[in-house]
């Protein structure tokens, strides 16, 4: 079996409105460190997730010190694996979605998925809890 032929008038390739799937300004906590630095800096709940936000010290990323790392767990609390997994993704999705417009550089945030809450929450209700986190954490909004 052959795969379909691409269009030749270049239609699949135009850009669209929607972030690209890798961020370039995006890189993942992975370090359990790099979680417990976030553990003790400002966070906010809301009905769905947790968000921490730290503001990295000069020098700890010598690399990229304008770079946004972004971070994401599920506890057991949440589920099994399958349900713990479906809410990190829809987490990651939301990260993708919004960060690279309302980010600031040098900052490190981890989205904590909840109990009965990440999975099935509808995602345009994620999106727009995540939205209003970041403006409390960046001192927009109260």
């Amino acid at each position: 079996m052959t795969p379909p032929e691409a269009p030749k008038d270049g239609t699949d390739a135009m850009l669209r409105d929607t972030p690209p799937a890798v961020s370039s300004c995006l890189t993942v906590l992975t370090k359990r460190p790099d979680f417990q630095r976030a553990s003790r800096a400002a966070h906010t709940a809301t009905p769905g997730f947790v968000v921490q936000m730290r503001k990295r010290r000069d020098g700890e990323t010598p690399e990229a010190p304008e770079m946004v790392r972004v971070g994401f767990t599920c506890s057991k609390k949440v589920g099994n694996a399958v349900a713990r997994n479906r809410a990190k993704r829809r987490l990651r999705e939301v990260a993708r979605l919004t960060l690279p417009q309302n980010s600031k550089p040098g900052h490190d945030y981890v989205l904590i998925g909840r109990k009965n809450a990440t999975a099935d929450q509808p995602f345009a209700q994620l999106l727009a809890d995540f939205e209003k986190a970041l403006g409390i954490l960046h001192g927009k909004r109260r």
